[in-house]
């Protein structure tokens, strides 16, 4: 229901949210901050802000700090046209560059773990194609996650719920979360699920008449004192329950090999266990029509929360592989291992879930499908970490690409702003490095105009390499793909 409601409102609510910000630096054709407007903090215009926001360029971080290291840094963004299935023109994102010169003026060698922070999704992670160069020569990378970077919102209701995740929407939102680097230290810490007992219900050999019923629905009833047991479930399609009475029915589509959907159907219960229960089977999900013909295994074991969020890890990865790699979009599981992903699910349910001291309205269930779908979707900042050594008086060249999406303006809003794409760029935000300079670039812009912006290109008179104001924390860029 809740991602029913997100689907919903997301034109409203974007419409709404987009007329919030008129006035607030969307610029005009007149504005100062247009195409060759100087580079700097000079009180220009900080941008249009988008109602998709794809986050900031960052600069690269060590894992150390005090490393004594100097930097130079080129960003460049190519915006070479890819291509549609049929091979015609797509512009659509950039190519981004960003590279350093890391110099060490010290005696001895130093070396440090470089991170290179990008935003995004696990999901979309493996879109980003990113590699990263040392001195030249490609290099591996391991990846570290930071937490969900966003907030939770109402349902398109101002009424207080927490429905529906609130994304970042601005480089500001980056600039709050990463400032202090507390952060950035809870990336690097390992988290686990801790050991807690707890009673594992598992329904399994499932039967029902799907000749006669195509949605045909089992429901296990029970009642519980909501004060002494907690329930989690993985699944089910339905729930309902009084929390007067401690009256309790979890209810699943009974697997039919059509449709997409787990076979992993699963009761998690802490706390006192559930005691008797009823299996009954109905015609549908609304669950008013019973009918005879439904059945399933139940098997009951005593296990940990450790142990039963490892099953149900591995079998979220083994679904998401069987349903989503033959539509050709890459596992994140790639990159993610399966202790990662564990943990991620962990510091959903210890943050914002039933094991936290105020559970968001989203979790509040405890179903734990959106905790496992929405560890890989939510937006965060991952860290490509390398190891990189600097010899003494020495210098060393790294280089981090990828793919950058855009901030964008939805179809459906009506914004004056559809088919702008933005680019964000912060340079020092959340690094330890000492920077000595920084300079922009852009290649390939013959298939775009430059709308807005704040760092002083002028593609007209062929400037497209400006040098950046240190002082200045946040620089934009807007462009338009020019038609054919």
């Amino acid at each position: 229901m809740a991602a029913a409601a997100c689907l919903a409102v997301i034109c409203a609510g974007a419409w709404g949210l987009w007329q919030s910000n008129l006035g607030a630096g969307t610029g005009s054709p007149g504005d100062a901050a247009l195409a060759g407007g100087e580079s700097g903090g000079d009180g220009h215009s900080p941008g249009t802000t988008f109602l998709s926001y794809a986050g900031p360029v960052f600069p690269l971080t060590t894992a150390e700090t005090n490393t004594r290291l100097t930097a130079g840094r080129t960003v460049t963004w190519d915006f070479a046209p890819g291509s549609y299935e049929d091979g015609s023109p797509r512009q659509w994102g950039a190519q981004v560059t960003d590279s350093y010169t890391l110099t060490n003026p010290a005696d001895g060698s130093v070396t440090v773990n470089a991170l290179y922070p990008v935003s995004t999704s696990w999901l979309d992670f493996p879109e980003l194609n990113a590699a990263v160069t040392v001195d030249s020569g490609g290099t591996g990378f391991s990846v570290l996650s930071g937490g969900y970077a966003g907030g939770f919102q109402d349902a398109g209701e101002p009424d207080g719920s927490t429905w529906n995740l609130a994304p970042p929407d601005e480089w500001a939102d980056y600039q709050a979360l990463l400032a202090d680097g507390e952060y950035l230290s809870r990336a690097m810490e390992e988290t686990a699920a801790p050991e807690v007992p707890v009673t594992v219900y598992q329904f399994t050999d499932f039967a029902a008449p799907h000749e006669e019923y195509n949605a045909a629905t089992q429901a296990v009833t029970f009642t519980t004192d909501p004060e002494a047991t907690t329930v989690l479930s993985y699944g089910f399609n339905g729930m309902s329950r009084d929390a007067d009475r401690g009256w309790c029915q979890y209810s699943y589509f009974v697997p039919d090999g059509v449709r997409r959907e787990t076979e992993t159907k699963i009761l998690i219960v802490l706390g006192d266990d559930i005691g008797d229960y009823v299996l009954q089977g109905y015609a549908d999900g609304g669950c008013d029509q019973e009918i005879d013909g439904v059945s399933c295994t139940v098997t009951r074991r005593e296990t940990t929360l450790a142990d039963v969020l490892d099953l149900l890890c591995r079998a979220y990865q083994a679904e998401f592989e069987q349903f989503s790699l033959g539509r050709g979009q890459e596992s994140p599981f790639r990159y993610l291992s399966q202790a990662q992903y564990q943990g991620l699910v962990w510091q959903l349910l210890e943050q914002y879930g039933l094991f936290s001291g105020t559970p968001k309205d989203r979790y509040s269930d405890g179903r734990l499908d959106e905790i496992l779908m929405e560890a890989l979707s939510q937006e965060r900042v991952l860290y490509l970490s390398f190891p990189v050594t600097v010899p003494a008086g020495g210098s060393v060249t790294v280089a981090a690409s990828f793919w950058k999406a855009p901030s964008y303006d939805y179809g459906c809003s009506g914004s004056e702003n559809v088919g702008l794409q933005g680019y964000d760029l912060v340079t020092a935000l959340g690094s330890t490095l000492e920077f000595t300079g920084q300079t922009a670039a852009l290649v390939n812009t013959d298939t775009i105009e430059i709308v807005r912006q704040n760092l002083g290109f002028d593609l007209e008179n062929g400037v497209t390499q400006v040098s950046l104001d240190l002082a200045e924390p946040h620089y934009y860029l807007e462009i338009r793909p020019l038609e054919g």
